[in-house]
């Protein structure tokens, strides 16, 4: 492909998980036929074990630490001094609320102007009559306008009235929830240009115009939660979100099979599917056990029922959700699954059958321009990261121009070295040579018998005894 010219602006995305926390800078490039695409220009990952449980920062230290290192490795690769970051946020908490606003317009014999609509957005966010005091307005997002007495508008710009209006989509989350992320951004001195829902992130790297129009719904599968979002006519009209999702699978694992949980995710990673007719009886994986004790054989046959009983689970919630927003037998796009736990061979399958959607697909974050950090980051565990950068370039609806509060862009609580306004990108200070972690390569089979996971040993043996019951 050949390249004529790329945007000058620089975007980083912060992707706060429950498993890694995950940093990508990246910049738009525009070809020879003016197609957009995103080179990746660095990237960094760091695990995370104990800092945020369901989508939520529960642990702040923590967290700040796997920030630090995560965007130090990005600001490494990249040779760039970062400052600012568009970051995600999720959490079992996060809840969508319907609700509508109106403004009377003072320029009476005037057409309807998008500061018209950035006023009304901005009345949604201060009106809280609706929302409970511990909770916070994260996104104002319209769906149908009214221009005086009309309805069901899709573009107000341009028309006649005084009274504007529109039904909204409130995303909600825990006060708290929502001051832990902000402080976590401030602790690094970083700024925060945007705060957006994970799945809303994901959907700008993995969605096409063509699905959001014709009505999709996009389930982002992640570790702590799983995100519904769904469009329809190119807005969005509804969001969920599940407390169940990759790390219940792990925790189903290591009940059922009766193994230490590093071990189950561990086996979940390398020999997880949700085909349990793809393994034979006698086909096992040999784990260690306790000081002193024999390794336990494992059937992967009841790994798999096991992966397919909890992903049967989502997906009936998934089902339920979209018969409750009223989009049942509209989504003509079908679903769109996002997300590591989407990596999983068969979750197509099972989420098709148990919804009754015919068109199932894995959704992987499109149009990066190639080279080997495009590679690292082209796979779905690593869609909200790679969509937090698109979302710098493009907005999940274009009739508005902010989709999070202006207002509430820092953590203002406590003194913090908060660096003053400033470019957010420039080659990067001589540096102090410090000691950075180096951001783990993502999680791919290794060859048989190497590397962390060695231990796992493929074998067969004989079927003793009544071993087709997986629990």
């Amino acid at each position: 492909m050949t390249t004529t010219g790329s945007d000058e602006k620089i975007v980083v995305g912060l992707d706060i998980g429950s498993t890694k926390v995950c940093a990508v800078a990246g910049r738009l490039v525009r070809n020879n036929r003016e197609q957009e695409t995103l080179e990746v220009l660095g990237v960094g990952e760091t695990a995370l074990a104990d800092g945020v449980t369901k989508g939520s920062v529960v642990n702040v230290n923590n967290t700040v630490n796997a920030i630090r290192r995560a965007v130090a490795e990005a600001s490494n690769q990249s040779n760039l001094n970062i400052h600012s970051v568009n970051v995600s946020f999720s959490g079992a908490h996060v809840t969508s609320i319907k609700a509508n606003g109106n403004i009377t317009r003072s320029s009476m014999g005037d057409e309807v102007q998008i500061e018209d609509i950035d006023h009304l957005l901005s009345d949604m966010y201060r009106n809280r009559t609706s929302i409970p005091a511990d909770k916070e307005i994260i996104h104002v997002l319209p769906m149908d306008f009214m221009v005086d007495n009309e309805s069901n508008i899709n573009q107000p710009v341009g028309r006649n009235g005084v009274k504007l209006g529109a039904d909204f989509q409130l995303i909600t989350a825990q006060a708290n929830a929502a001051r832990n992320v902000r402080k976590c951004i401030t602790r690094n001195n970083l700024e925060q240009e945007t705060m957006m829902l994970s799945a809303l992130a994901s959907g700008l790297a993995v969605l096409t115009d063509e699905e959001k129009y014709a009505g999709v719904a996009l389930v982002d599968i992640g570790g702590g939660t799983t995100e519904l979002a769904i469009y329809y006519r190119n807005v969005l009209r509804h969001v969920a979100v599940f407390p169940w999702a990759g790390n219940s699978l792990t925790s189903d694992i290591q009940a059922g099979c009766k193994i230490l949980p590093n071990q189950a995710e561990q086996l979940k990673r390398k020999f997880g599917s949700a085909i349990p007719g793809e393994y034979n009886l006698n086909e096992v994986v040999a784990v260690p056990g306790l000081s002193n004790r024999r390794p336990k054989d494992v059937l992967l046959k009841n790994v798999a029922v096991i992966i397919e009983d909890r992903l049967r689970e989502i997906a009936a919630l998934i089902q339920a959700e979209i018969i409750r927003s009223g989009y049942e037998g509209k989504l003509l796009g079908g679903l769109v699954l996002t997300g590591g736990t989407a990596l999983i061979p068969g979750v197509e399958q099972i989420f098709g059958r148990v919804t009754g959607v015919e068109e199932v697909r894995v959704g992987y974050p499109e149009h990066l321009e190639p080279n080997g950090r495009a590679d690292l980051v082209g796979d779905p565990a690593y869609a909200t990261a790679v969509g937090l950068v698109w979302a710098g370039y493009k907005t999940i609806d274009n009739r508005i121009s902010f989709i999070s509060d202006p207002n509430r862009a820092a953590y203002n609580d406590e003194p913090a070295n908060v660096p003053t306004r400033q470019p957010t990108y420039g080659p990067p200070p001589t540096p102090v040579r410090e000691k950075v972690e180096k951001a783990p390569v993502p999680e791919k089979a290794p060859e048989e018998g190497g590397g962390l996971l060695g231990w796992l040993r493929k074998v067969t043996r004989p079927i003793r005894g009544n071993e087709t019951d997986p629990y």
